[in-house]
């Protein structure tokens, strides 16, 4: 009788993921061999799988209290390939490849670069938090997570007058500015929100996670304020969606330059979107910002 000898397995490649998150080796992560020690890579991807959830527009904690249920890992299989060493620069792949009628298999894989370093199977169980039983994955939760891996958006952003979206937009602006930047409630709101454009971007959940208005500076040109979004959901595109489309309002209107006042904290945000530092820093509301523009 002939052994069979089994053929190698493929490699995962970095473009079969949608979603990358960037991590640095810290030096508390190598061992005695300097080269990172094995049990990192699980936290590595159990990071990344934390941003997986935030790229879904997805704040987890809110969301698995909706949907009743918490999600737990199973079992995780890691095959290392290579080693990653101090102060290399990893994307950690996440991508989901099967929803079960309880369990979702997650693979994941650690790039330098194009060269896969470590891959990993990941399978979590949805089941109740407080027997730690399961349960059916929700078919809300199902969706999002092949909608995701189908490349469609996350967010719908509607835009409308304040007596349409000002309810969920008051709820994100108390929450940002009032309560976590402490700016007083007296100069959040003014009567300019009657007259505004305002836009506000929605999860398939439905929930709101992000908002912006746009009101007429002086003829043609457009100003931007109250961009504001969840802690929970910052650096997952819900900003740039709701700035896209403030600028698609404006452009529609005829307007032919944008500008703003970032929080300088921001600005690096708004240079992304096209937007270029005019004038010197200064103050608003006790935080540094600067002006703001674009064409449009």
């Amino acid at each position: 009788m002939v052994a069979r000898i089994p053929l190698p397995i493929e490699p995962m490649k970095r473009n079969e993921f949608r979603f990358l998150e960037r991590l640095r080796v810290r030096w508390a992560e190598i061992d005695a061999q300097k080269i990172v020690f094995n049990s990192h890579y699980l936290m590595y991807f159990d990071t990344a799988i934390a941003g997986y959830w935030r790229a879904l527009a997805m704040p987890y904690a809110q969301t698995m209290e909706y949907l009743g249920g918490d999600m737990y890992a199973r079992k995780a299989t890691v095959e290392y390939e290579r080693s990653a060493r101090y102060d290399d620069v990893l994307d950690i792949g996440i991508r989901c490849t099967r929803v079960g009628n309880s369990s979702i298999l997650f693979d994941c894989a650690a790039f330098r670069q194009d060269e896969m370093l470590v891959s990993c199977e990941l399978v979590y169980v949805f089941a109740d938090p407080a027997t730690q039983t399961s349960r059916p994955v929700p078919q809300e939760l199902r969706d999002v997570l092949q909608a995701f891996e189908a490349g469609k958006p996350m967010v719908e952003v509607r835009t409308g007058a304040w007596n349409e979206l000002g309810v969920a937009a008051r709820e994100i602006r108390t929450e940002v500015f009032v309560d976590e930047q402490k700016i007083p409630a007296d100069m959040e709101w003014d009567e300019a929100d009657a007259a505004c454009i305002h836009a506000v971007a929605f999860n398939r959940f439905g929930l709101a996670l992000g908002t912006g208005r746009l009101l007429e500076h002086v003829p043609g040109v457009a100003k931007i304020g109250r961009m504001a979004v969840r802690q929970t959901v910052r650096g997952s595109n819900v900003g740039r969606a709701v700035l896209d489309a403030l600028l698609q309002s404006a452009r529609q209107r005829g307007d032919r330059e944008a500008i703003l006042h970032a929080q300088m904290s921001a600005a690096p945000f708004y240079a992304r979107a096209g937007f270029s530092a005019r004038g010197p820093v200064f103050e608003e509301a006790g935080i540094p910002h600067v002006e703001m523009v674009r064409g449009l």
